[in-house]
C-alpha cells in the first residue's frame, strides 16, 4: 500500500514537471511592428523585478537568444526597450482517497481514507516591449507555469518560458 501511495505521488510530480508554459500576449494594434529592428533593456524596469540577480541574468540571456533568432540586434540607440516583471504564487492540489476499492486481498473492502496536499510554486513572467521613442507599451507577453528550484532545470525552464512568450512577438497583424 505504501508503494502505491509513493508511486501516485511520484506520478503527480512527474506530471507537474512536464507541464508546459501557458502564454498570452496583448499589443497595440496601431503600432507598426515591421519598423522595429533593434532593442535594449529598460534598466529601471529590470532592476525592479523581484527575483534573484542570477535569474534576471538567465531571463535576459534567454531574451537575447530569442530576439537574435528573430533578427533583432542589441543597440545603444534602440527602437525598442524591453522590461520584465514576475509574480509567484503557491498552487495547492489536494488529492483524496476515500478508502473503498479493490485491494490486494480477496475482493472489495473498506479502509481509512486519506488526503494529501501538495504545494507547488507557479510563476508568471511578463515581458514588456516599449517603443523607445514614445516610451509607450506596444506589446506585453506573459507566460505562466510551474517553477523548479533545481539549478540545472531552472535555466532550461526559464528558456522555455521566454521562448514560448516571444513566439507571440511580433504579433501577426491582420491585413485590412
Amino acid at each position: 500500500m505504501k508503494t502505491l501511495k509513493l508511486l501516485s505521488v511520484v506520478g503527480i510530480f512527474f506530471l507537474i514537471s512536464c507541464s508546459s508554459v501557458r502564454v498570452n500576449a496583448d499589443y497595440d494594434k496601431k503600432a507598426n511592428f515591421s519598423a522595429y529592428k533593434s532593442y535594449a533593456y529598460f534598466k529601471s524596469g529590470i532592476d525592479k523585478a523581484e527575483i534573484s540577480d542570477l535569474d534576471k541574468k538567465r531571463i535576459l540571456y534567454a531574451i537575447d537568444d530569442a530576439m537574435a533568432t528573430k533578427g533583432f540586434a542589441k543597440s545603444e540607440t534602440p527602437d525598442l526597450l524591453i522590461s520584465i516583471f514576475t509574480k509567484e504564487r503557491e498552487v495547492v492540489d489536494v488529492y483524496q482517497n476515500y478508502g473503498f476499492g479493490w485491494g490486494w486481498g480477496w475482493g472489495p473492502g473498506w479502509g481509512m481514507g486519506y488526503s494529501r496536499a501538495i504545494t507547488t510554486p507557479e510563476g508568471t513572467l511578463f515581458i514588456d516591449i516599449i517603443d523607445a521613442k514614445t516610451k509607450e507599451l506596444i506589446w506585453q507577453g506573459q507566460g505562466t507555469g510551474y517553477l523548479s528550484s533545481n539549478t540545472d532545470k531552472k535555466e532550461e525552464r526559464i528558456k522555455e518560458f521566454v521562448s514560448k512568450i516571444l513566439e507571440q512577438y511580433p504579433p501577426q497583424q491582420l491585413k485590412k
